[in-house]
């Protein structure tokens, strides 16, 4: 650049120089003496003329290119600071300019690669040689595209890993349609990849969570409003999730767990923590399920969004407990009745020989002798079931008919039924109904429900007994019009020692669980308060391993 300005310089005093001394000797030799002053004097304006437009032609250059630099230095400070690859090129495909993170991308920090094509960068680094080349084809590929190209590129790094970039190029035309440049940016997009893949990892996870969980799993806003369920509440629930998502958790829920949804969801936003409940809701088909629930908060950046629970479907666990609960019981009394039972029968028989013996020899107070007899039966009686209870039966099962037992029971029970003015109704098929079982147990199982009918039922109103036979089944329904059972005693129906009766020891429904236990049957009641009740037992016609 010194040299060229010296070059210039000398140009100028050498040409200005030929330019006086000349135009003097021509001017001297060829001119009239009178025109001279004229012509010498027009000869320095037109230098001056002359000089001051070259000055000026090189002023204005020279502020151009300054300008340019400086544009060209600002571009270069704006491009190194970027941190994507940055490079333009010429319409050839030769380098024009490039960013340092471009140069040290490809080690060629230390070359001098302007004017130069991607080719013959790659003699200076064998690392990204192929790299290189292969630049060469996609350039070729923007170009006959003729429009922005957006393409994923991988990168090896000689640590032995890879880099993904994400890189535009765009093609610049001449007028005439020729190529004039190709502008080249390269985003580093790796950690954008990876954190891409880690994150459809995780919601693939979370899918597979939330999919294949054997329990409900369901998202709720703070409002309570469901906001998502997954496909395993419509196996617990019977009903369909898309008619339930939407709605508020109020509208599913019994009347006596509304109340508590708000108060329930501050608890949960509140503590912070898994909150633990079982609730009973109603299934599709009228039932009702018991849902063991885990619901927890859901954070997003320290803020509560909406809940998250869990709903575990414990019915099947709940009713086992309360057999077993039930089956417990049985034992305790069993255990009792074994070593109290027969200790109660000696000194009874004493008792009930030397009630009679007096009422033999004192006439006068017969009525209280009488009584005294009653209730030693009745003690008689309650031992015999806690025998019952105690001590293990060996059952016989044999074929017998459903119809003679019952008929059997209703003739026996008609004239207790006659006393309290009850009507016994039975709705039996005529043909018989063979059944395998230990008819004795059957029949006492029958006499115990239906004499408790009889004694809940009011004066002039009747128990009806139908038969009904199902799918290797028999259902035996005995209902009656009387005051009926709560929904408290009906929990604790068949428990020892529990009985709504004044006199009643409960034991005789207990016996009657026990005997449709060993007969691997089910008793259900149905009952409301002064609306009757309905006892529905239902028997296998076999005993698969009777023997």
């Amino acid at each position: 650049m010194q040299k060229q300005k010296f070059k210039l310089v000398l140009l100028y005093f050498l040409g200005s120089l030929i330019w006086i001394y000349g135009s003097n000797y021509l001017i001297e030799k060829f001119v009239p003496t009178s025109l001279i002053w004229i012509i010498e004097r027009s000869k320095e304006v037109l230098y001056i003329i002359v000089t001051g437009g070259f000055i000026y032609f090189f002023i204005n250059k020279t502020n151009e290119l300054t300008v340019s630099r400086e544009d060209q230095k600002r571009l270069s400070t704006l491009i190194n600071a970027m941190v994507d690859f940055v490079n333009f090129k010429d319409g050839e495909g030769r380098w024009i300019e490039a960013n340092n993170f471009g140069l040290q991308l490809f080690q060629l920090e230390h070359v001098d690669y302007r004017g130069k094509k991607d080719s013959e960068l790659a003699e200076y680094t064998d690392f990204y040689a192929d790299a290189l080349r292969y630049c060469e084809i996609s350039d070729e590929e923007a170009w006959k595209n003729g429009d922005i190209i957006r393409i994923e590129e991988v990168l090896p790094v000689p640590d032995g890993t890879t880099k993904t970039f994400d890189t535009i190029k765009v093609p610049l035309f001449n007028p005439d349609g020729s190529r004039q440049g190709l502008v080249i940016i390269g985003r580093d997009i790796t950690e954008k990849k990876k954190m891409a893949r880690e994150l459809l990892v995780s919601q693939q996870q979370y899918k597979s969570l939330f999919e294949y969980s054997p329990d409900i799993v369901y998202l709720m806003d703070l409002e309570g409003n469901i906001t998502n369920l997954n496909p395993h509440f419509e196996v617990i629930t019977g009903f369909n999730k898309e008619d339930i998502i939407g709605k508020n958790v109020k509208s599913l829920l019994p009347e006596n767990y509304q109340r508590q949804v708000h108060q329930f969801i501050a608890s949960v936003v509140e503590e912070v923590k898994p909150v633990m409940y079982e609730i009973n809701v109603p299934h599709a088909n009228g039932a009702m399920i018991t849902l063991q629930c885990t619901s927890l908060p859901i954070n997003i950046e320290g803020a509560i969004t909406g809940i998250i629970g869990y709903g575990r479907d414990v019915t099947t666990l709940r009713k086992t407990e309360e057999r077993l609960r039930r089956t417990e019981k049985l034992s305790v009394v069993g255990e009792l009745s074994a070593s109290v039972a027969h200790e109660i029968r000696n000194p009874l028989t004493s008792l009930k020989g030397f009630v009679q013996l007096l009422q033999m020899e004192d006439k006068k107070h017969q009525y209280y002798y009488q009584i005294m007899l009653d209730e030693l039966d009745r003690i008689n009686h309650i031992v015999g079931e806690l025998l019952l209870l105690a001590k293990p039966q060996v059952l016989k099962f044999t074929n017998a008919d459903i119809h003679k037992l019952l008929k059997d029971v209703i003739s026996l029970l008609n004239t207790e039924a006659s006393l309290y003015n009850i009507q016994i109704n039975s709705n039996i098929p005529i043909e018989p109904l063979m059944l395998e079982c230990e008819p004795n147990q059957l029949k006492q199982l029958f006499i115990n429900i239906i004499k408790n009918a009889i004694e809940a039922s009011q004066q002039g109103k009747s128990v009806t007994i139908s038969v009904e036979q199902a799918v290797e089944k028999i259902c035996i329904t005995i209902k009656d019009s009387g005051c009926g059972i709560s929904k408290e005693r009906l929990e604790k129906i068949g428990e020892p020692f529990y009985s709504s009766k004044e006199k009643g020891t409960g034991l005789g429904l207990t016996v009657s669980y026990k005997i449709v236990q060993s007969h691997k049957g089910t008793i259900h009641f149905d009952s409301q308060k002064n609306q009757g009740t309905t006892v529905s037992i239902v028997l296998p016609i076999k005993q698969h391993n009777s023997k």
